[in-house]
């Protein structure tokens, strides 16, 4: 397989600008690990080779002539198959979607992606309308992790995390309602970030509210805000989308965290870790301190907020399945029927009750970040299991926000959140450190996630082909 699947997305971008590199050459290299792994870990559900190729010898052209048309211009791109896209179908992870019908609108962030001159390989793997933290379906199967096949990729933006992981494209753009980009990204050892909410517009919207965020799945932070760029930027479509940045997220990535105050909360006052997770986590923040920030290990003071997120999650689902007819309960995810059924009715005080809790640990959230510019805590409280499964075997609960109970509070605080690599259990596997900051601190936290990420080789790391190709 070619080297060229190794390489980041700004690495490819220089060598295009150099003529070393050729976006056409990039693209078949994306495409063949697609032919080679792919079958195994089921990253996709669907790839156009000959429109990526198209795209692909385009792109070149453009390069040659000095004339790219943004600053993802060549680079093999995948999206996950939530977002609308022009001439593909959208499926969802659902059997309640027919493919036969007219697709004919773009997601901001693909109508963006198309913008730059990105090529399309295809669309990555989703659990039923993402609403787990695996990534498996009845319409599509399960998804593998790179580190090992026979392990969950995570979710719900597994798919795009495992392509990114085996080289299927340096770049993915995935969605987050709970910890769906953040949760993958720690099980595959890759980067993932969970912008604040509405930076990266989203149409339609989410059943899941504003729970729910778009955000870049890379190899490396740099990648990450550089895919930040591309994917944001005002779209009327989205009633709560944010002006478009001025600048670069790159500008101001290489200042590191010297002087920064930076909290550090192995539990955020309720969780439990496996000990190898809790080992390298604490390890991960002792190097910050190395950097030069000021770090003290101490929690926010907020309680577990996870039967309000159910509410405001389980109502989303439901009232998504409407849609679809009385039947719809009888075809979809039995784990998502289940938590349906499980809550019951919802009523509107009930709701509000929900999202009374939710603005309290904002509240909560926005004065610690009074004292503290940035949080970090582990991604996730351990490492992958095997895939096919919701929870552990063993598991003391049936619910997936119970083994992610550091990622779905910041989906209700809107706050921008990156997971990035910070170390290896003893069996090989992957474990994530989330870089947590206020609302609108995106270049904060990205900063000091690339800061972390030159400081250590976590992130240089990638799976043995033999080890991602098995099943």
């Amino acid at each position: 397989m070619s080297d060229l699947t190794d390489l980041t997305a700004l690495e490819l971008l220089e060598g295009y600008r150099s003529g070393s590199l050729s976006p056409v050459d990039a693209a078949r290299a994306a495409l063949q690990a697609v032919d080679d792994l792919d079958g195994t870990v089921n990253a996709f559900v669907s790839v156009d080779g000959e429109q990526a190729l198209q795209a692909a010898e385009a792109s070149e052209k453009r390069w040659r002539a000095g004339k790219p048309l943004g600053p993802g211009d060549g680079v093999p791109t995948s999206v996950k198959d939530i977002f609308y896209t022009r001439g593909r179908p959208t499926l969802r992870g659902t059997r309640l979607i027919d493919a036969d019908r007219p697709w004919e609108e773009d997601a901001p962030c693909v109508a963006r992606l198309r913008e730059t001159g990105a090529v399309l390989l295809g669309k990555t793997t989703t659990p039923e309308f993402a609403w787990k933290g695996v990534t498996d379906s009845l319409r599509h199967g399960s998804t593998g992790n790179p580190w090992n096949a026979e392990l969950t990729s995570g979710g719900s933006s597994g798919g795009s995390a495992t392509a990114v992981g085996t080289g299927m494209g340096p770049w993915s753009v995935g969605t987050d309602g709970g910890g769906s980009v953040r949760i993958p990204a720690a099980f595959t050892g890759t980067v993932a970030l969970k912008p604040t909410y509405g930076l990266v517009p989203m149409f339609p919207a989410s059943p899941f509210g504003t729970l729910a965020h778009a955000g870049p799945m890379t190899r490396t932070v740099a990648d990450a805000a550089l895919l930040l760029d591309v994917v944001t930027g005002f779209d009327s479509r989205d009633w709560s989308a944010l002006p478009t940045p001025t600048g670069s997220f790159l500008d101001g990535l290489e200042d590191g965290v010297r002087g920064l105050r930076i909290a550090f909360s192995p539990t955020l006052g309720f969780g439990r870790n496996d000990p190898e997770v809790d080992r390298l986590v604490r390890a991960a923040a002792g190097a910050f301190e190395e950097l030069g920030a000021a770090v003290e290990e101490v929690d926010p003071g907020i309680e577990d907020p996870v039967e309000a997120f159910h509410v405001l999650w389980f109502a989303g689902a439901a009232k998504v399945l409407e849609g679809y007819g009385p039947g719809a309960m009888d075809r979809v995810d039995p784990g998502l029927r289940r938590g349906i059924e499980e809550l019951g009715e919802i009523s509107a005080s009930d709701f509000l009750d929900a999202t009374a809790v939710r603005t309290a640990l904002g509240v909560t959230m926005g004065r610690f970040h009074e004292t503290y510019d940035l949080l970090l805590t582990p991604t996730l409280p351990i490492p992958a299991f095997p895939r096919g499964r919701d929870v552990p075997e063993g598991w003391h609960s049936r619910d997936w926000t119970s083994w992610t109970p550091y990622t779905y509070p910041f989906n209700m605080t809107q706050q921008p959140a990156v997971s990035v690599p910070c170390g290896f259990t003893e069996a090989g596997l992957p474990a994530g450190l989330q870089v947590v900051g206020p609302r609108h601190a995106d270049r904060t936290v990205l900063r000091a996630a690339q800061a972390y990420e030159q400081a250590v080789d976590w992130g240089t790391r990638r799976p043995a082909r033999a080890v991602a190709g098995r099943g």
